[in-house]
């Protein structure tokens, strides 16, 4: 890759959402739940840079509580008799969004930081 070749961000983060290298997209991200690789298994990149932080668990969140809200609002009227059925079924939905969005929000973080080159993902001769 040239100094003058600029990264493709869409593509980094449809990578990131795969859980996949945002390099090169074969390699796995992640080596546990949410443990990324300090290295890409496929092409060698360092991944270790990244600073998620935060970030994917408010953007989890964000997601999760628009789908529940709006599953609310659209159950609370066949569920009206039986609240502790309508929290239970909105509890579990939210539970298991929120277990498949939080390594696919980091993934997302990740691609964007690496096309970004944000936080070390730059290059050497920068």
């Amino acid at each position: 890759m040239c100094a003058t070749e600029t990264r493709d961000t869409k593509l980094a983060v449809r990578r990131g959402l795969l859980l996949r290298c945002p390099a090169c997209g074969v390699g796995k991200l992640f080596g546990g739940y949410l443990k990324v690789n300090a290295t890409c298994p496929a092409c060698g990149e360092e991944l270790h840079h990244h600073r998620a932080d935060d970030g994917p668990a408010y953007l989890t969140i964000l997601v999760v509580v628009h789908v529940v809200g709006i599953a609310l609002h659209q159950m609370v009227g066949r569920y009206q008799d039986s609240p502790l059925q309508l929290a239970l079924i909105l509890s579990t939905v939210a539970l298991i969004l929120s277990l498949l969005l939080l390594p696919r929000m980091k993934g997302l973080m990740i691609g964007i930081q690496w096309a970004k080159e944000m936080h070390g993902f730059g290059r050497p001769d920068r």
